[in-house]
């Protein structure tokens, strides 16, 4: 199905749209591309039925989000394998040049979304996003909150140091389908900056649910590079332990040059 809605350059733009700037309506991917919105929404609907785009409501609008998780594991399965530190390589210098082509204004760091489906009740996914002692299972921190609007939280190591990474504000709760919180990953930082904001939108359908976790008001490239690596990895840990009753048999983050 991927390979099927990857092979039509039109649907190939309408992805590379949403990676220059993600999160558009389709009035603005129409606007963007001079396309009919009957035809572009054709070619949406098929991009969503293979799990390459995601749509997030707002309000009264339907905002579309380019999701990774398919493509990575394409890159996993066939690339991976083969020859992936030399494409890493041309793929370092292409960005660079991108980088040096670009104008020197100020560029917008585009919001994450990623997507996951799970065997699992949606009670059972709010209690292991909102319980210390299995996020301590999946993440290797516990967080740490009553979960009231209003609130702090905290995302604190379990090796026994006490030391929190992470902390932030319960801004909206509506168990057990929609947990907002904002996410200061450098509290202690010279220089305050807005904290980023995250929010888990769980959506029951008959036995799974659809898991959208969406990351929004990233400060930098940095750290959009690093919850790239950091929330596939955490959100499979927690996949398998409702599915399985365990965690997987290696911290995924273990894996990659980042941690979740």
């Amino acid at each position: 199905m991927v390979f099927k809605a990857l092979a039509d350059p039109t649907r190939r733009l309408l992805l590379d749209r949403l990676r220059e700037h993600n999160g558009q309506t389709l009035s603005e991917l129409c606007e963007r591309l001079d396309m009919k919105r009957q035809s572009a929404t054709q070619h949406l609907d098929i991009l969503g039925q293979a799990n390459l785009v995601t749509v997030v409501r707002r309000g009264r609008e339907r905002l579309h989000y380019l999701n990774p998780t398919p493509i990575h594991e394409m890159e996993e399965r066939w690339i991976s394998g083969f020859d992936k530190p030399r494409l890493q390589a041309i793929s370092a210098i292409k960005n660079q040049a991108e980088e040096y082509a670009m104008t020197d204004g100020p560029t917008s760091v585009p919001t994450y979304v990623y997507v996951t489906y799970i065997r699992a009740s949606a009670e059972q996914v709010w209690q292991a996003l909102t319980d210390a002692d299995l996020t301590a299972r999946y993440w290797g921190h516990a967080n740490i909150s009553d979960w009231q609007p209003g609130s702090t939280w905290e995302h604190r190591r379990v090796d026994g140091s006490g030391v929190v990474d992470v902390v932030g504000q319960v801004m909206k709760t509506e168990p057990p389908t929609r947990l907002v919180i904002t996410f200061e990953d450098a509290p202690d930082a010279e220089t305050p900056r807005e904290p980023s904001v995250v929010t888990f939108l769980v959506e029951p359908h008959e036995d799974i649910v659809r898991l959208t976790v969406t990351h929004e008001n990233l400060p930098n490239q940095e750290m959009l590079n690093g919850i790239s690596r950091g929330w596939p990895a955490v959100l499979a840990n927690l996949k398998s332990l409702l599915e399985t009753g365990d965690v997987l048999p290696q911290a995924p983050w273990e894996m990659s040059p980042g941690h979740a």
